[in-house]
């Protein structure tokens, strides 16, 4: 029995299901979740010493590779002046003025711990600045586990979501209308039956969790056009994106100006920091100026902040972006070309250092096309790919990562062991 098969055994008698966060159980895939000791650059290494190159990069937020050394400096300074005050410091302020700067559409920012406070934090804003309260939101997108977010499409375009989740009352989903992705003529009926009751659309511009898909300009446009002529708030959700795809985040892409925007992942560095924000006149209605409550003991932890701020000031050096977008798409290309040589019905995308994998001949478009993929072929890869030392998301409907430490010769190696994997499937 292996160490990771021992602290797995050992993790289920006193955490459900072993773990802290659904998806790294493996129970999408099967087998048994990889814990990790230590990780450097695009590797980490699990209980029995294996080295893995790493394309999950902790969902999103090991942008500049794991434990950079500017990163970790600035943590070990942070961490000797004190671990949490439970009072303003200045890294806050600086935290703040940096993102006001870097993504143009906010114009003041919150602090929080998690893209799941944020979301459902910006979406009271939302409901308490405008006096209504339903939320539209889209098929596949994720928002974090807030109870009105955990809802799937009701039975006809005019209908409410129902929950996805136990524990979910019937009554908050019930506010919450579930579109899909991609289709801008829902929007447009949605909007002429029912625009003076809308509060805002929460929406991925580049989702994530129903594997990587980009939304469509038409699709966002449509969206900014209906939400002004409406009053209604349009947000979003660039937890994944947000310095992931742009310097400026998915919306720097599309030159599409949202009036409120949720972040989390890349701006902590690694450590739980997550922030929502947008107009002023919005973020207004915030106590203690307003009305609309919310509050946080950790927000701002100083430590987290420190690393938030190291991490963004080193994705601004020139060329970053540059690099990280083409090594994304060398990954993705070759292994296409891979998985073409072996027969395999297979594609894939990269935007920025983000990226998708498909078991499919066409690049899906929205969640019912994501849903047709190949997930048993999917699962038999990525245990390919994992024995032979390549870390995959665990999930046939998860993005992946690639960092600015994923040079060359890591691509190489992993378009390799994918070739062999792609064989051994055609088999």
């Amino acid at each position: 029995m292996s160490n990771n098969d021992i602290l797995f055994e050992r993790a289920q008698r006193s955490t459900p299901g072993g773990v802290n966060s659904p998806v790294r159980a493996f129970r999408s895939v099967g087998g048994t979740p990889r814990f990790v000791t230590r990780a450097q650059g695009p590797y980490f290494w699990d209980a029995d010493g294996k080295r893995y190159i790493d394309y999950i990069g902790s969902w999103g937020p090991a942008i500049v590779g794991h434990a950079h050394p500017q990163v970790i400096s600035a943590v070990q300074q942070a961490a000797v002046n004190g671990l949490s005050f439970g009072a303003p410091t200045e890294g806050e302020i600086l935290m703040a003025e940096e993102i006001c700067k870097l993504v143009p559409s906010i114009e003041q920012v919150r602090l929080v711990s998690s893209g799941t406070e944020a979301a459902m934090s910006a979406l009271r804003l939302a409901r308490g600045a405008t006096g209504r309260d339903l939320i539209i939101k889209f098929e596949g997108c994720y928002h974090g586990h807030a109870d009105s977010l955990l809802v799937k499409a009701g039975s006809g375009l005019l209908t409410f979501g129902n929950p996805t989740s136990s524990g979910v009352p019937a009554d908050f989903a019930k506010h919450t209308m579930v579109l899909d992705y991609n289709h801008p003529q829902q929007l447009e009926d949605v909007f002429s039956k029912m625009g003076s009751s809308i509060a805002a659309v929460i929406v991925e511009p580049v989702a994530g969790n129903m594997n990587l898909l980009r939304a469509t300009p038409e699709f966002l446009q449509t969206m900014r056009r209906l939400c002004t002529q409406h009053g209604a708030i349009l947000m979003f959700d660039e937890v994944m994106s947000g310095f992931r795809v742009a310097l400026g985040g998915a919306q720097a892409l599309y030159d599409i100006k949202p009036d409120m925007t949720v972040l989390g992942k890349v701006i902590g560095g690694g450590l739980p920091v997550a922030a929502f924000g947008g107009r002023a006149d919005l973020m207004q209605h915030l106590a203690p100026l307003g009305g609309v409550y919310q509050a946080g003991t950790l927000s701002g932890n100083p430590v987290a902040v420190a690393a938030g701020m190291s991490t963004l000031k080193i994705i601004q050096q020139p060329g970053f972006y540059e690099h990280l977008t083409a090594q994304t798409r060398k990954l993705v290309d070759g292994l296409c070309s891979a998985a073409s040589e072996a027969g395999i019905d297979f594609c894939g995308d990269a935007i920025g250092g983000m990226f998708g994998l498909y078991f499919t001949r066409k690049l899906p478009v929205n969640y019912a096309e994501m849903m047709t993929c190949d997930k048993e072929r999917f699962n038999r890869f990525f245990h390919a790919m994992l024995d032979a030392g390549v870390y995959l998301a665990p999930s046939a409907f998860e993005a992946g990562f690639v960092s600015a430490m994923h040079d060359d010769a890591v691509i190489a190696e992993t378009v390799s062991t994918a070739a062999a994997a792609f064989k051994s499937l055609s088999a």
